[in-house]
Order: structure tokens, then C-alpha cells, then sequence
């Protein structure tokens, strides 16, 4: 990005010819606190999704939510350091992961404003106990 002649020129835009299929690019602006202070950031899009607001902050929103599952999985469960070699293995791992994630969220039913990582310790004191909770709070909370 460069500042010139009092506007702010994106560099890989200029290069919007090469790619197929690009119908929109559009930016998300956020404020971000950090140590007292608030600063701006913005976020940049390419798309094949027709102009259309509302479908962009669709879109965008979907996909910070899949990022921040696997930034999870990394974090709580060191996803990204699996060196498991056979594909099904690897796979089943992955959903079991996804499940327990799923369960360290339900935490926030039960305890609210935990960490991660005090979520995992909480559990650890007494896993059948919390997994009961769960499982009864999902009987009556889902049941037909």
C-alpha cells in the first residue's frame, strides 16, 4: 500500500485483469482497542460474488468464523504440529477434535468468561462429571 497524491494506492489492484472470474473487492473496517489505545484496521477482499453488501458481510463473516475454529483447534489442541500419516486417522482425529471443542464451548454455559485454557483445566478436575452436565443439558435443552 502507498500513500501518494493525497490517496492511498493498492498495489496488487493494479493487476485486477489476471484474475478470472473477479467480480468485487471489498474491505471490512474494524476498531480495534489494544493497551488503551484505538486504531483502525482494515481488511481486503477479492471476490466472484456480485456487488451486494449484504451478501459480502455474509461471506466475510462465515469465513472468520471457520478461521477461528481452526485457530482453536491449533491453540487448544496443537492441531497444526499432527504429523498422524494415514489420511482416515488423521481425519477421525480431526473430528474428535472438533467434538471436544464443541464440549470446552459448552463450558460457557456453565462458567462464563473462561479462558481456554481454564475451560481445560476446569474440565480436568472432573471430566465425567462435566460430560454428565453436558449430556443433561443437551436432553433438555434438545430434546423432541
Amino acid at each position: 500500500m502507498e500513500k501518494a497524491h493525497g490517496q492511498i494506492e493498492i498495489g496488487w489492484l493494479a493487476q485486477k485483469k489476471e484474475w478470472k472470474g473477479l467480480k468485487s473487492i471489498g474491505v471490512e473496517e474494524k476498531t480495534i482497542q489494544k493497551d488503551g489505545i484505538e486504531r483502525k484496521e482494515y481488511q481486503y477482499y477479492i471476490s466472484s460474488l456480485k456487488e451486494d453488501v449484504e451478501l459480502f458481510s455474509r461471506a466475510v463473516r462465515g469465513h472468520w468464523s471457520v478461521e477461528s475454529m481452526h485457530w482453536h483447534l491449533d491453540v487448544t489442541f496443537k492441531e497444526d504440529a499432527n504429523t498422524t500419516l494415514d489420511k482416515q486417522a488423521a481425519e477421525n482425529l480431526n473430528i474428535i477434535r472438533k467434538w471436544c471443542l464443541s464440549i470446552l464451548k459448552m463450558v460457557e454455559i456453565f462458567r462464563p468468561n473462561l479462558s481456554m485454557k481454564k475451560k481445560r483445566f476446569v474440565i480436568s478436575m472432573n471430566p465425567a462429571e462435566f460430560i454428565e452436565q453436558v449430556l443433561i443439558f443437551l436432553k433438555d435443552n434438545f430434546q423432541k
